[in-house]
This record gives structure tokens, sequence and C-alpha cells, in this order.
């Protein structure tokens, strides 16, 4: 499975790209909305992207409103982790089409859980 992190921190999208190749995903990484839709059209086998609100050039709700426009991209997981938490923007998000809403900062065991939610990986057994 191949996951795209787009976050404008590098620092972010190397934690949040730990955690998914850690979980077993390949990971792409994009630094703005529009970045990420190019990597989504070079990479037709993505299929979680983690995304950032605030970015410059397009925003991460920016990216899913477009990414929901087309539909090769339709059985694509969207996952916001932000650190925008007002209850509004998150419902905005999720009727625009997010899988899931992560705010920051959060712990692996988060993203892990949200992951196994959304069936992409497999529980983990506890000893």
């Amino acid at each position: 499975m191949k996951a795209l992190v787009i976050d404008d921190s590098r620092v972010m999208r190397k934690i949040v790209g730990g955690i998914l190749v850690d979980a077993g995903f390949e990971v792409v990484e994009a630094a703005d909305g529009q970045e990420a839709l190019d990597q989504m059209t070079l990479n037709d086998d993505i299929t979680l992207c983690c995304i950032d609100w605030n970015m410059p050039v397009m925003s991460g709700f920016e990216f899913v409103v477009e990414v929901r426009k087309h539909v090769q991209w339709r059985d694509v997981t969207l996952m916001m982790i932000t650190t925008e938490g007002e209850q509004g923007q998150i419902v905005r998000a999720l009727a625009a089409g997010a899988h899931e809403y992560v705010i920051k900062p959060f712990t692996p065991e988060v993203i892990l859980d949200k992951l196994q939610f959304l069936g992409l990986v497999e529980m983990k057994e506890t000893v």
C-alpha cells in the first residue's frame, strides 16, 4: 500500500511517514495541496493521504475538495492530521470527504488506531 503525506513541515512529514512505514506503507511526500495533486497523478496506486490543513499554495481542505471531484480517486482514504481542532472545521473536512480527523499533537498509537478503524492495517496482537 502507498500513502501520501501532505504537510508543509518537513519534520512532520518525516514523523507521520515513519509511523506509516512502520505500519507497512510505502510513503511519498508533498509540501502542499498542489504538489499532492501532482503526486496523485504520478502515483495511481496511492490508497491513503494524510493531510495537514494549513499549507501554502493549496490548503488541505482545498485538496480534499479537489480529490473528491475526481472519480479515479474516490476510493482513496483521506485523513486530516492538523492543529485545527475547532468543531466547525472538523465537520467541514468530514463533509467534504475526509474519512478521519486527527488533531496534533498525536501519538503513533492514535494514527495506528485510526488506520485500524479504517481497515488499512491489521490489529496488532499485544503480548
